[in-house]
Parts: C-alpha cells; structure tokens; sequence
C-alpha cells in the first residue's frame, strides 16, 4: 500500500490538501496522521467548530510542517471551508489541491489514482465514484440507495457531466490553472458544494474524470439528511440547469440544440395549453371536439417533445472532452 502514495511521475508536483473539519476533534488527529508524504502541505479549516478541532489542529501544525490551520469566526459550510482553503492554496502556488473530509470517511490510499490524472494533463478535475463498489453498495440502506441514485441523475442533467456516475461524491481534485479560473465566489457554500462546482466547471469546458473509490456505508448516519435534500436542492439543481442551458446556448454559443430548445419548448407547451383547454371546454359541455381541435394540439405536442429529445441528444453528446489544462505538470504546464 505504501507504493500506491508516492507519485511516479513528476514528484515535484506541489500537491496540497485542504481539509474542511467542523466538529471532527476526536477523529481529526488520525486523518491528519494519515496523510501521505506526496502533499507538500495541508490546509485545514477549522468551520468555527463548537469542540477541539481548532486546538489539534494546531497540535498537529507544531509536529507537521506542512501543515497551516485556518479557523472561521462563523459557520460558513463545507462550501465556504474549501474555498477559503482553495484561496490559501492558489496564494501558495499549488499544481494540484485535493479535498480531504476531516472525518476520516476517504479512502487515502487511492488518492495517487486521483492525482495522476492531473499530473499528466488528461483532466482538469478528478472525484471518486462509490458506485464501482457492489458490495459496499448492496449494504447501504434501500432508502439511501435510492436517493442517492436518484440525486446523482438530477445532478448529472444540472451540471451537464452525464458520464459522471457518481456527481455528489466529496473526494474531489482539481489543478490550481483550472481552479483559478473558477469564480469561486460563486460555488455555493454548503451541501450543494460538489454540485456548483461541476456546474461551473461544465461552463468553462473542464474536463472531468472518475476514480473508482470503496463506499463506507457501515451503518454511520449521513451527515447529508433527506429532509434537507428535500428542502435545498430541488430548486438550486433547477437553478443550475437553467443557468447551464441558458450560458451554453445562448449566451457563449448558438447552435443546433438552441434551435430545437426554442422551438420544441414552445411547442410543447402550447399544444398543452391549447389542447388541455379544449379538452375541458369539450368535455364541460358535453359535446365531440372537432378533428381539427384534436390533431393540432397533438401535432404540436409530438414536434415539441421530438425536438427536446434531439436537444437532450445533442447535450449527451456535449460533455468536454478537451482538457483546460496547460499540460503534464513539470513539461511546460503547471
């Protein structure tokens, strides 16, 4: 295992982690002891926890010099921890950053597989996918199975990453040029982080790849509660899929899917409309709608769902594939 972290290529690459920890003092030591020689440095944020988190990780800075600890006066959410770590990290001249939960759910030993996808230049940002691990998944309770899948795929059509299997995962990577192109004072700062983050990369053209990682499902309760799923992001994945089709179709470009989506919608909407009215104006007053009033609101409705599928086609098809990048980190990039 010692093997797998250590990089092969380029060992020179300023890898950093940020640690995002709000109430993690009784696990926080072990992470920090667990993270490997290839990162260069550590940044945790302390979220303005309420126990010891700031005192051992400042315990910790005075034994690990790669370690600096920086502590909010407020609560701002695991979105707000990691932006502040990643301003830290562009200030210190990172290639590469790496997220690092401070409760000790990731698994760090895979996290060489993470980084070498930036370090040779074929992504721009990396996340691990649990869905690779069948076991894991088969014991994970049936309700958050299912919610999981079920947000991972609102997620996907939010962000425009269809090929990501596993949207919402934590374990995340990214290369500082990527990253600083990011308006980071835009990702949202709470639960929603992992989401806002693909949606903007999506924007810029970021090319993103998946790690296969094994998921921790022994039975611990999620930090992420259904009755917040429920309540928070129902209207911020509308509000990213809205923002994404609009920027993608209309503002940096004009193409074939914005055709289709300006004439399908409507159409759609207005053979609903029209043919949901005459339905009810027919069938109040009891009488045989007219050929005509039946087959024009149909035709409509068919040309109109016929054109959002050739545009959800199409936006399949519009996934990056181009990486951001400036290069493998220690040729000319980085």
């Amino acid at each position: 295992m010692a093997s797998r972290l250590t990089l092969k290529r380029h060992p020179g690459a300023h890898v950093v982690a940020v640690v995002p920890a709000y109430n993690v003092a009784e696990v926080l030591g072990g992470v920090l002891r667990a993270i490997p020689p290839l990162f260069t440095s550590i940044i945790v944020v302390d979220d303005a926890s309420r126990d010891d988190t700031a005192a051992v990780a400042e315990r910790y800075a005075q034994l690990d010099p790669r370690i600096l600890v920086v502590r909010h006066e407020t609560n701002r959410g695991v979105g707000g921890a990691m932006i502040t770590g990643f301003v830290k990290a562009l200030e210190w001249g990172a290639d590469v950053v790496v997220k690092v939960d401070g409760d000790g759910q990731m698994p760090l030993w895979i996290v060489t597989d993470l980084i070498e996808p930036l370090i040779d230049g074929s992504a721009d940002y990396t996340k691990g996918n649990r869905f690779r691990d069948f076991e894991a998944i088969r014991a994970m309770p049936f309700v958050r199975r299912i919610g999981n899948v079920a947000l991972s795929f609102l997620a996907k059509a939010a962000t425009g990453y269809w090929h990501c299997f596993d949207p919402t995962n934590g374990f995340v990577a990214i290369r500082a040029d990527v990253l600083s192109q990011l308006p980071l004072r835009k990702i949202d700062p709470t639960y929603f982080f992992e989401t806002s983050m693909l949606s903007h990369l999506y924007i810029l053209g970021a090319v993103v790849k998946e790690v296969p990682m094994p998921a921790r499902y022994a039975g611990e309760p999620s930090s992420l509660s259904i009755p917040r799923v429920i309540r928070q992001f129902p209207g911020r994945l509308l509000a990213s899929l809205a923002r994404r089709i609009v920027l993608k179709n209309f503002v940096y470009d004009f193409n074939l899917e914005s055709f289709q989506l300006l004439a399908g919608l409507p159409l759609l909407l207005a053979g609903l409309v029209y043919g949901g009215y005459n339905w009810w104006w027919y069938t109040s007053h009891k009488l045989a709608a007219p050929t005509g009033t039946v087959v024009l609101p149909a035709l409509a409705i068919m040309l109109g769902m016929q054109l959002l599928i050739a545009a959800v086609n199409l936006d399949l098809q519009s996934i990056p594939r181009e990486p951001l990048n400036h290069g493998a980190i220690g040729e000319g990039g980085g």
